[in-house]
Protein backbone atom coordinates (compact mmCIF):
# COMPACT_ATOMS: atom_id res chain seq x y z
CA UNK A 1 0.00 0.00 0.00
CA UNK A 2 1.51 3.53 -0.83
CA UNK A 3 2.86 5.66 1.59
CA UNK A 4 2.10 8.90 2.42
CA UNK A 5 5.38 11.38 3.10
CA UNK A 6 5.40 14.25 5.53
CA UNK A 7 3.81 16.50 2.87
CA UNK A 8 0.77 15.23 2.58
CA UNK A 9 -0.06 15.56 6.22
CA UNK A 10 -0.33 19.52 5.94
CA UNK A 11 -2.94 20.74 7.49
CA UNK A 12 -5.21 23.76 6.78
CA UNK A 13 -6.31 26.47 9.27
CA UNK A 14 -10.06 27.03 10.58
CA UNK A 15 -9.89 30.69 8.21
CA UNK A 16 -8.69 28.40 5.04
CA UNK A 17 -11.14 25.81 5.85
CA UNK A 18 -14.37 28.43 6.02
CA UNK A 19 -13.37 30.02 2.96
CA UNK A 20 -12.88 26.66 0.79
CA UNK A 21 -16.26 25.43 1.89
CA UNK A 22 -18.24 28.89 1.32
CA UNK A 23 -17.15 28.69 -2.00
CA UNK A 24 -17.34 25.11 -2.78
CA UNK A 25 -21.03 25.70 -1.62
CA UNK A 26 -21.40 29.15 -3.47
CA UNK A 27 -20.17 27.45 -6.28
CA UNK A 28 -22.22 24.12 -6.45
CA UNK A 29 -25.49 24.99 -4.39
CA UNK A 30 -28.63 24.98 -6.33
CA UNK A 31 -30.58 28.15 -6.50
CA UNK A 32 -33.82 28.51 -4.51
CA UNK A 33 -36.50 30.41 -5.45
CA UNK A 34 -38.28 30.56 -1.61
CA UNK A 35 -36.27 29.70 0.99
CA UNK A 36 -38.20 26.94 3.66
CA UNK A 37 -41.22 28.34 5.38
CA UNK A 38 -41.02 28.40 9.36
CA UNK A 39 -37.07 28.79 9.74
CA UNK A 40 -36.11 32.10 10.30
CA UNK A 41 -33.11 31.75 10.07
CA UNK A 42 -32.50 30.32 6.76
CA UNK A 43 -35.37 33.04 5.88
CA UNK A 44 -32.75 34.55 3.28
CA UNK A 45 -31.37 31.75 1.58
CA UNK A 46 -30.79 32.22 -2.06
CA UNK A 47 -29.07 28.02 -2.66
CA UNK A 48 -29.01 25.37 -1.02
CA UNK A 49 -26.43 22.31 -1.39
CA UNK A 50 -27.76 19.06 -0.47
CA UNK A 51 -26.08 16.32 1.43
CA UNK A 52 -23.10 15.85 3.86
CA UNK A 53 -22.12 13.39 1.48
CA UNK A 54 -21.70 15.21 -1.67
CA UNK A 55 -20.08 18.42 0.22
CA UNK A 56 -17.03 16.05 1.48
CA UNK A 57 -16.69 14.60 -2.21
CA UNK A 58 -16.28 18.01 -3.67
CA UNK A 59 -14.12 18.72 -1.10
CA UNK A 60 -11.94 15.91 -1.74
CA UNK A 61 -11.20 17.18 -5.36
CA UNK A 62 -10.63 20.30 -4.31
CA UNK A 63 -8.30 19.39 -1.74
CA UNK A 64 -6.49 16.34 -4.27
CA UNK A 65 -5.61 17.54 -7.45
CA UNK A 66 -4.10 14.47 -8.33
CA UNK A 67 -7.28 12.95 -7.74
CA UNK A 68 -9.54 15.55 -10.18
CA UNK A 69 -7.09 15.39 -12.91
CA UNK A 70 -7.37 11.52 -12.75
CA UNK A 71 -11.29 12.09 -13.35
CA UNK A 72 -10.44 14.69 -15.66
CA UNK A 73 -9.03 11.90 -17.85
CA UNK A 74 -11.59 9.86 -17.31
CA UNK A 75 -13.88 11.99 -18.63
CA UNK A 76 -11.72 12.84 -21.80
CA UNK A 77 -11.78 9.23 -22.65
CA UNK A 78 -15.55 8.80 -22.71
CA UNK A 79 -16.31 11.60 -24.59
CA UNK A 80 -13.01 12.86 -26.16
CA UNK A 81 -13.33 16.77 -25.14
CA UNK A 82 -9.73 17.97 -25.37
CA UNK A 83 -10.78 20.91 -23.01
CA UNK A 84 -10.42 17.95 -20.22
CA UNK A 85 -7.08 16.49 -21.12
CA UNK A 86 -6.11 20.20 -21.54
CA UNK A 87 -7.61 20.80 -17.72
CA UNK A 88 -6.23 17.78 -16.43
CA UNK A 89 -2.44 18.76 -18.13
CA UNK A 90 -2.50 22.39 -16.40
CA UNK A 91 -3.22 20.51 -13.03
CA UNK A 92 -0.05 17.32 -13.52
CA UNK A 93 2.27 19.67 -14.81
CA UNK A 94 2.29 22.52 -12.17
CA UNK A 95 3.29 22.29 -8.95
CA UNK A 96 -0.54 21.64 -7.77
CA UNK A 97 -0.56 17.88 -6.47
CA UNK A 98 2.30 19.17 -3.85
CA UNK A 99 1.49 22.24 -2.99
CA UNK A 100 -2.03 21.80 -2.76
CA UNK A 101 -2.52 18.88 -1.59
CA UNK A 102 -4.12 18.60 1.28
CA UNK A 103 -5.11 14.88 1.93
CA UNK A 104 -8.13 13.65 3.74
CA UNK A 105 -8.75 10.34 5.98
CA UNK A 106 -10.74 7.54 4.91
CA UNK A 107 -13.37 6.61 7.10
CA UNK A 108 -16.36 3.96 6.93
CA UNK A 109 -18.18 6.12 3.68
CA UNK A 110 -15.09 7.47 2.06
CA UNK A 111 -13.09 10.05 2.09
CA UNK A 112 -13.94 13.06 5.65
CA UNK A 113 -12.96 15.65 6.99
CA UNK A 114 -14.99 17.11 10.22
CA UNK A 115 -16.43 20.71 8.73
CA UNK A 116 -17.96 21.79 12.22
CA UNK A 117 -15.06 24.42 12.97
CA UNK A 118 -15.29 25.73 9.28
CA UNK A 119 -19.42 25.69 9.48
CA UNK A 120 -19.37 27.37 12.84
CA UNK A 121 -17.53 30.29 11.17
CA UNK A 122 -19.66 30.34 8.37
CA UNK A 123 -23.01 30.75 10.96
CA UNK A 124 -21.30 32.71 12.74
CA UNK A 125 -21.02 35.34 10.28
CA UNK A 126 -24.72 34.43 8.63
CA UNK A 127 -23.05 32.79 5.67
CA UNK A 128 -24.15 29.36 6.08
CA UNK A 129 -26.69 27.43 7.58
CA UNK A 130 -26.99 23.78 7.99
CA UNK A 131 -30.21 22.06 8.56
CA UNK A 132 -30.45 18.30 9.30
CA UNK A 133 -33.05 16.23 7.46
CA UNK A 134 -34.67 13.17 9.22
CA UNK A 135 -37.09 11.88 12.02
CA UNK A 136 -36.38 12.56 15.36
CA UNK A 137 -33.14 10.33 16.73
CA UNK A 138 -32.45 9.35 13.28
CA UNK A 139 -30.45 12.25 10.90
CA UNK A 140 -30.71 10.89 6.91
CA UNK A 141 -29.05 14.18 5.63
CA UNK A 142 -27.75 18.10 6.21
CA UNK A 143 -28.26 20.66 3.62
CA UNK A 144 -25.96 23.68 3.59
CA UNK A 145 -28.17 27.06 2.89
CA UNK A 146 -26.02 29.64 1.22
CA UNK A 147 -27.52 32.78 2.52
CA UNK A 148 -27.54 36.24 1.05
CA UNK A 149 -24.55 37.72 3.04
CA UNK A 150 -23.36 34.11 1.84
CA UNK A 151 -23.22 34.89 -1.74
CA UNK A 152 -22.27 38.31 -1.47
CA UNK A 153 -19.39 37.46 0.61
CA UNK A 154 -18.52 34.58 -1.84
CA UNK A 155 -18.68 37.26 -4.63
CA UNK A 156 -16.53 40.00 -2.96
CA UNK A 157 -13.70 37.05 -2.66
CA UNK A 158 -13.97 36.12 -6.06
CA UNK A 159 -13.90 39.82 -7.01
CA UNK A 160 -11.47 41.44 -4.36
CA UNK A 161 -9.49 38.87 -2.55
CA UNK A 162 -6.58 37.34 -5.74
CA UNK A 163 -5.16 35.27 -2.20
CA UNK A 164 -7.97 33.14 -3.12
CA UNK A 165 -7.98 33.20 -6.65
CA UNK A 166 -6.94 29.33 -6.61
CA UNK A 167 -9.71 28.39 -4.67
CA UNK A 168 -12.15 30.47 -7.17
CA UNK A 169 -11.11 28.47 -9.80
CA UNK A 170 -10.74 25.05 -8.47
CA UNK A 171 -14.35 25.04 -6.51
CA UNK A 172 -15.65 26.12 -9.60
CA UNK A 173 -14.32 23.56 -11.79
CA UNK A 174 -15.07 20.63 -9.53
CA UNK A 175 -18.67 22.42 -9.48
CA UNK A 176 -19.03 22.21 -13.36
CA UNK A 177 -17.65 18.78 -13.46
CA UNK A 178 -19.86 17.32 -11.07
CA UNK A 179 -22.88 19.25 -11.76
CA UNK A 180 -26.45 17.08 -11.43
CA UNK A 181 -24.68 13.98 -9.41
CA UNK A 182 -25.83 12.96 -6.39
CA UNK A 183 -22.87 12.56 -3.62
CA UNK A 184 -23.32 8.90 -3.73
CA UNK A 185 -22.50 8.74 -7.42
CA UNK A 186 -19.15 10.90 -6.35
CA UNK A 187 -18.44 8.81 -3.21
CA UNK A 188 -18.62 5.53 -5.96
CA UNK A 189 -16.40 6.95 -8.54
CA UNK A 190 -13.55 7.85 -6.09
CA UNK A 191 -14.01 4.40 -4.41
CA UNK A 192 -13.05 3.17 -8.18
CA UNK A 193 -9.31 4.28 -7.16
CA UNK A 194 -7.31 1.46 -5.28
CA UNK A 195 -5.30 3.59 -3.28
CA UNK A 196 -8.61 5.50 -2.34
CA UNK A 197 -10.54 1.84 -1.76
CA UNK A 198 -7.52 0.59 0.09
CA UNK A 199 -6.17 2.66 2.81
CA UNK A 200 -6.82 1.64 5.95
CA UNK A 201 -9.53 3.45 7.34
CA UNK A 202 -8.38 6.64 9.93
CA UNK A 203 -5.45 6.98 7.32
CA UNK A 204 -4.79 9.67 5.11
CA UNK A 205 -5.70 9.21 1.57
CA UNK A 206 -2.05 8.69 -0.28
CA UNK A 207 -1.29 10.90 -3.23
CA UNK A 208 -1.70 9.67 -7.14
CA UNK A 209 -0.31 12.31 -9.03
CA UNK A 210 2.65 9.74 -10.34
CA UNK A 211 0.26 7.28 -11.57
CA UNK A 212 -1.60 9.91 -13.09
CA UNK A 213 1.27 11.68 -14.62
CA UNK A 214 1.78 8.50 -16.56
CA UNK A 215 -1.44 8.21 -17.26
CA UNK A 216 -1.21 11.49 -19.38
CA UNK A 217 1.65 10.74 -20.74
CA UNK A 218 0.25 7.74 -22.85
CA UNK A 219 -2.57 10.03 -24.03
CA UNK A 220 0.58 12.05 -25.27
CA UNK A 221 2.27 9.41 -27.00
CA UNK A 222 4.70 9.13 -24.25
CA UNK A 223 5.82 12.89 -24.36
CA UNK A 224 7.38 13.89 -20.57
CA UNK A 225 4.47 15.47 -18.36
CA UNK A 226 7.08 17.81 -16.17
CA UNK A 227 5.65 19.42 -13.04
CA UNK A 228 6.54 22.79 -12.51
Amino acid sequence: MPTTSAVDFRATSRAQDAVRILLIIAAAAEPLDHPPPDDPAINDAVAVLESQVRLQKLDFWVRNPDFLANELLEEYERGGDAMLLDQAADILESDEPDVRLYPMMRFLFGAYEPLDDALAILRSGNLVVRRKRGSAGRVSRHDYYLTRSGRDTADRIVRDAPVFAYFVHRTRLVARFSDGYRGTHLKDRQYQQDEYRNTVIGDHIATIAPRVRARLREHRGGQPVTAA
